[in-house]
């Protein structure tokens, strides 16, 4: 409670400060609380701080970043938690992989553009741009189909955005370009360092999700998701608990994904700031669902009825 309510006054703070401080002061200032906001919201989907769901909700609404409804990232993150669906191209919402017939549907600058984010440096230029337009193309695409949910969410959305752009643009005389370009795309972009080597296509689903260690730069700006194996195992563990149960499973997890282990975030940069970190096409081509009496996969803890408003099976394109 304390840390939420530390991100919005220190948001308040920063922004208020445009005009009296450099904007090359202010500009990673806001990218680092607009990231921890981001965190925040990812914990409080999870179930935290309290008990009652409203509350949560009411913590977690306010649009900083402006252009993720809380309801469309809560449903499609809880989607992703589908561990046995980890990495498909139509059922796991943060999948970057691609099937094959999927593939053959894009264009040569689409495949430029994602071959390019293959690699973290591409990921993180370009990928924060993409991110946002992409997923802005496809929500338009799906209010103009009047698909399920999807107008109510951007109703209740574009309501929460309005104290946020009055507080930007009137009260700190901030236009709304600046505040996007300084604040909210550089976020997105270290939001994205943390997603790119969270997952790998396997057949075991603990092996398809690292660890990265020893990160006490980023790991507290991501709340320690970066300990990921161990977020997908036990996704109601508060992110102040997150070290000590890891130290306790530790060897256990390891077993678990196969050594899919980084020594932190530089180490990440080392192997793949300019190499690609996987083939984007799935390796085979979709997740196989789970056979009857198939050998059971170490316990994945599910997330019950959270899921309930999660969305099904989308097409990758």
């Amino acid at each position: 409670m304390l840390l939420i309510l530390f991100t919005y006054l220190a948001w308040l703070l920063v922004t208020l400060l445009y005009g009296r401080w450099p904007l090359w002061l202010l500009a990673p200032m806001g990218t680092v609380l607009l990231t921890l906001h981001a965190s925040l919201q990812h914990e409080i989907i999870h179930g935290h701080p309290t008990r009652w769901r409203a509350v949560n909700r009411a913590l977690g609404m306010v649009p900083l970043s402006m252009w993720l409804p809380y309801e469309s990232y809560r449903a499609e993150h809880l989607a992703h938690h589908i561990n046995e669906r980890l990495t498909d191209p139509h059922d796991d919402p943060e999948s970057y992989y691609w099937t094959a017939a999927d593939w053959a549907l894009l264009n040569p600058v689409s495949r430029a553009a994602w071959r390019m984010q293959r690699t973290l440096a591409g990921r993180v230029i370009i990928g924060s741009f993409w991110r946002i337009g992409r997923f802005l193309v496809g929500q338009t695409k799906a209010v103009l189909r009047n698909e399920p949910l999807v107008r109510a969410r951007w109703a209740e959305h574009l309501l929460w955005c309005i104290p946020v752009i009055l507080w930007v643009q009137i009260a700190c005389g901030m236009p709304l370009w600046i505040y996007l370009l300084a604040f909210v795309v550089p976020a997105n972009g270290i939001l994205l360092i943390r997603s790119f080597a969270e997952h790998r296509a396997r057949e075991s689903v603990p092996e398809r999700i690292a660890i990265v260690e020893g990160s006490w730069i980023l790991g507290p700006l991501f709340l320690f998701n970066n300990l990921h194996s161990l977020h997908h195992r036990e996704p109601r563990i508060p992110w102040y608990d997150y070290n000590r149960r890891y130290r306790a499973v530790r060897d256990e997890l390891i077993a678990a994904n196969g050594g899919l282990v980084y020594a932190g975030y530089f180490d990440v940069a080392r192997r793949y700031l300019f190499r690609p970190q996987d083939q984007l096409l799935h390796p085979a081509g979709r997740v196989p669902a789970r056979r009857v009496g198939a050998r059971a996969e170490p316990p994945m803890v599910a997330i019950g009825p959270l899921l309930a408003d999660a969305p099904g099976a989308r097409p990758g394109a």
